[in-house]
């Protein structure tokens, strides 16, 4: 086949929404093929800039999202002594005694654990919720939960209620929880695919920035202090505020427009506005032919994604990298920072700035994985992230066993906890989130955050619950039972992760065939398959192969 250059082809004349949608049938298998094979080059697309009204879906759709789920990482550590001391002074007011140590321990530790346990509440709900609103409907309501949040944890103190606590941290919990599917499956669709890393990463680094936030509203001059605490629950209100003004003039996903809800018209407007030209009618068309093949399919649920041999490896790639993204240990370093610190040795009154320094590292090296990544790709820099972990992770691990012999090693411990820092958010903070959205097709993609946002916050509770005990247990050895995750998961992904960088779905799915043991078809027959599929007389699609757009 001859080869087609992008540049010098003469751009097609506008056309009715309804003509183009029949042009894919009306062209011979062969051209279409071709037409197919144009598209996966990835040349036009590199060439178009990335437009205002991409950006600003994924800043702010981040900001009202994975913002506040960083945000309440780290949120309730600077103020954990006035919150236990509020939680004495109302117990005494109500039953005057004072709180039982086993009873204060009890009640902190719902504090930190029931936001797990919303955020599982969220995961479970988020795909009923995006089947009826879309992705971006879903991110607009998602808004309601960080209000009344906010509103509920801000004023516990004055009612003196710890339940309003309790409550509020369940329901930004829940908000968290819708958030860290919604707003990656949105983001994946909306971006081009030469670009899908790094716009897939705005989620990582607005979770840092939250963290880093979080940890800047805590100093003593500021939010800090014993008449303030509660207003550090007040600014949860802002960035959701700020989502609510921007995002309802942003587009909807345009695959679950065209696809989902049938509404071309939407759908080229949806393409137009992110890609920034005028005609889409390639996008549409290749959008056209998957849709085409679901017609009688819809989305599918749990179970059948967890019975179809065909995404078997995906989905146990998923759950691995979600499970060592909360296993590896950097929870651990985010709940317990403070402790850690203290017992290496530095004067308390010192303890916020060094923790303030935890939350830049992560955003640095955040945003330097989102400039790079598609250039490096997702699996190397997952793999190099575990191994840089479990490297300095075994350091921090020797460090703080001779903390004691010389006066210089807590610095190295210091310096250790920020190389773990840096070695998670360069990778495996933001990654195992973009490939979720990546290595399933439309109709399996929402059950497929569901089960990754279980293992994820069943993960993170594990961690949050479990590991004051194995410090306990394990001293300065704590740190290794991370070191063995961090292996463990570079030696999986580096055996069946291929790399996704700037494939279409369809590369994707292929790359897991073998695998799979799944037919690969050939290129030429493809597309034929596609165009092929047909209801049988039970009204069942038949088996296809679908082509997979580069959205």
């Amino acid at each position: 086949m001859a080869e087609v250059d992008g540049s010098e082809r003469p751009e097609p004349e506008a056309e009715p929404a309804e003509q183009r949608g029949s042009n894919l049938m009306d062209k011979p298998p062969k051209e279409q093929t071709a037409d197919h094979k144009r598209s996966d080059s990835g040349k036009p697309s590199e060439q178009q800039p990335v437009t205002a009204c991409l950006l600003s879906a994924a800043f702010f759709g981040a900001l009202g999202s994975s913002f506040i789920y960083g945000y309440n990482l780290s949120v309730v550590n600077a103020p954990a002594l006035y919150i236990k001391a509020f939680y004495n002074k109302t117990w005494i007011e109500r039953y005057g005694e004072p709180l039982a140590e086993e009873t204060a321990t009890l009640l902190w530790s719902v504090t930190v654990s029931i936001f797990a346990i919303g955020g599982l509440l969220g995961t479970l709900s988020v795909s009923m919720i995006i089947k009826v609103l879309g992705r971006k409907g879903t991110l607009l309501l998602n808004n309601s939960f960080a209000l009344i949040a906010a509103l509920l944890l801000t004023l516990g103190e004055r009612a003196k209620s710890f339940e309003m606590l309790f409550i509020g941290r369940l329901i930004i919990g829940v908000d968290s929880g819708i958030a860290l599917s919604a707003l990656p499956m949105y983001l994946g669709e909306i971006t081009p695919r030469h670009i899908r890393g790094s716009i897939g990463q705005f989620n990582s680094i607005l979770i840092c920035l939250g963290v880093f936030t979080g940890q800047v509203l805590g100093l003593p001059e500021l939010l800090g202090q014993e008449t303030r605490w509660s207003y550090l629950f007040s600014f949860l209100a802002l960035p959701a505020m700020l989502q609510l003004c921007v995002l309802p003039f942003l587009p909807e996903s345009p695959r679950y427009l065209l696809i989902e809800r049938r509404d071309e018209a939407g759908a080229e407007r949806a393409f137009q506005r992110f890609l920034g030209k005028k005609d889409v009618s390639q996008e549409l068309e290749e959008v056209h032919a998957e849709a085409r093949a679901q017609d009688n399919l819809h989305t599918a649920s749990v179970l059948q994604l967890l019975r179809n041999p065909a995404v078997r490896w995906q989905l146990i790639t998923i759950i691995i990298s979600m499970a060592c993204y909360q296993l590896c240990g950097l929870n651990a370093i985010w709940y317990y920072t403070s402790g850690i610190l203290r017992e290496a040795g530095f004067a308390e009154n010192i303890l916020p700035y060094i923790t303030l320094s935890t939350g830049a590292i992560e955003t640095l090296a955040a945003i330097i994985s989102g400039l790079v990544i598609e250039r490096i790709g997702r699996r190397p820099l997952l793999i190099f992230g575990f191994c840089a972990m479990a490297v300095f992770f075994s350091l921090l691990t020797v460090f703080l066993k001779f903390q004691d012999s010389l006066s210089w090693m807590p610095y190295l411990s210091y310096i250790c906890i920020l190389a773990v820092i840096a070695s998670f958010c360069s990778g495996p903070g933001g990654i195992p989130f973009v490939l979720t959205g990546e290595l399933f097709e439309q109709s399996y993609r929402p059950a497929a955050f569901m089960v990754a946002g279980i293992v994820n916050w069943l993960c993170n509770f594990i961690v949050g619950l479990l590991f004051p005990f194995i410090q306990e247990k394990l001293q300065s050895f704590a740190f290794l039972v991370f070191v063995v995750v961090c292996i463990l998961g570079s030696i999986y992904l580096y055996v069946v992760l291929p790399e996704t960088k700037n494939k279409t779905f369809m590369d994707i799915s292929q790359s897991f065939a073998k695998i799979n043991k799944i037919p690969v078809p050939s290129p030429g027959h493809e597309m034929e398959l596609v165009l092929s599929s047909k209801p049988d007389i039970n009204g069942k699609v038949q088996d296809v192969i679908r082509m997979e757009s580069s959205f």
